[in-house]
């Protein structure tokens, strides 16, 4: 069967083509009943108008391109559904690509998106080596990072969007120190992640104030899950463990620490104080009720797509911004003040 073309529907409706353009890219100069007539031969016929035809007339395809490390974790998940949602809201669709910074695949990611002529692009992720990538790989294309930028990196023009890390590590430090822990682990940063390096600065400075003792186990994997943070929390409870509370960088981590103390016989809150960041959606189930540094996914989505769509429309680069958006504190059970334990 043939694929039915504009001139096709020009045809059934009996209008002319420029008439079928005008009523598809909802044109002011056609009446509403021209338009609703073509709409219906258009349906009809099963009939989609050509996104790459349009852009070179209109130089706009009304997509964006977005780029993630995975899409199995809740945090992920959540970005994807709120930027996919505020870009609709603005008659833009995405175009999801999944990689890994610093895998082989992601600079084919990008030569992909640009091929297909999207109008901007969206890196969501905590690497280092993130602006580079867009530096290297977006240019001549308006793109946003979802994500920190380091100190070093501010000289590369990156545009981003991101919580306020540092800040919220310093939350985190002062929350446990008001409720008077003094010997807390940290456990599970990645040193590749500029993301985890900010919190844990916070959080390490805050500590120092408090005169507060802070031993950090780092996470040596590429992802913040929750199997590494049961492996990890097997591995620091199974010796002496003097501490009275676990600060984990990630709700996914803290989920692997709240199953590794389950299985140990170690009660949290009552022997171990536990506290998470991000507020995924699993840290509210009444199992678990993780207490948590809330990061506001719907906040970040929308203003990493409106930073992205005031570039398109300025048409160049214009001054660089790095908006910081404040985390909060999600107090629920797994955090008390300490009371007389005996190290395991």
């Amino acid at each position: 069967m043939a694929r039915m073309t504009i001139r096709d529907i020009a045809r059934l409706a009996g209008v002319s083509v420029t008439t079928v353009s005008r009523a598809l890219n909802n044109a002011p100069e056609i009446n509403s009943q021209t338009r609703e007539r073509v709409l219906q031969v258009c349906r009809e016929q099963g009939y989609r108008s050509n996104l790459l035809a349009r852009s070179l007339v209109s130089s706009r395809t009304r997509v964006l391109g977005v780029i993630l490390p995975e899409l199995s974790g809740p945090f992920h998940a959540s970005i994807v559904l709120h930027l996919e949602r505020y870009a609709q809201e603005q008659d833009y669709q995405i175009m999801l690509c999944c990689g890994r910074v610093g895998g082989s695949e992601t600079a084919a990611l990008f030569d992909f998106l640009v091929s297909h002529r999207v109008d901007g692009i969206l890196l969501v992720s905590a690497s280092s080596a993130a602006p580079d990538l867009l530096r290297r790989h977006a240019r001549g294309t308006p793109s946003v990072l979802l994500g920190d930028v380091s100190p070093t990196a501010t000289l590369q023009r990156i545009n981003a969007v991101s919580t306020d890390n540092y800040v919220g590590g310093a939350m985190a430090a002062g929350y446990l120190s008001r409720l008077g822990h003094r010997r807390v682990l940290y456990l599970g940063p990645r040193r590749d992640s500029v993301t985890h390096v900010l919190r844990h600065q916070g959080f390490l400075t805050i500590a120092r104030e408090r005169g507060m003792e802070v031993e950090t186990v780092f996470n040596p994997g590429a992802v913040s899950s929750a199997p590494n943070g049961y492996r990890l929390a097997r591995q620091v409870f199974a010796r002496p463990f003097p501490q009275t509370a676990v600060f984990a960088p990630s709700d996914a981590m803290a989920l692997g620490v709240l199953q590794a103390a389950d299985e140990l016989g170690l009660d949290i809150p009552g022997r171990i104080s536990l506290l998470g960041y991000d507020d995924i959606e699993y840290a509210s189930l009444p199992k678990i009720r993780l207490s948590t540094l809330a990061q506001p996914t719907g906040a970040l989505a929308e203003s990493a797509v409106r930073l992205l769509l005031e570039l398109i429309d300025s048409g160049g680069p214009g001054e660089v911004t790095h908006k910081l958006i404040a985390p909060r504190l999600v107090e629920r059970n797994t955090c008390c003040s300490p009371q007389q334990r005996t190290a395991v």
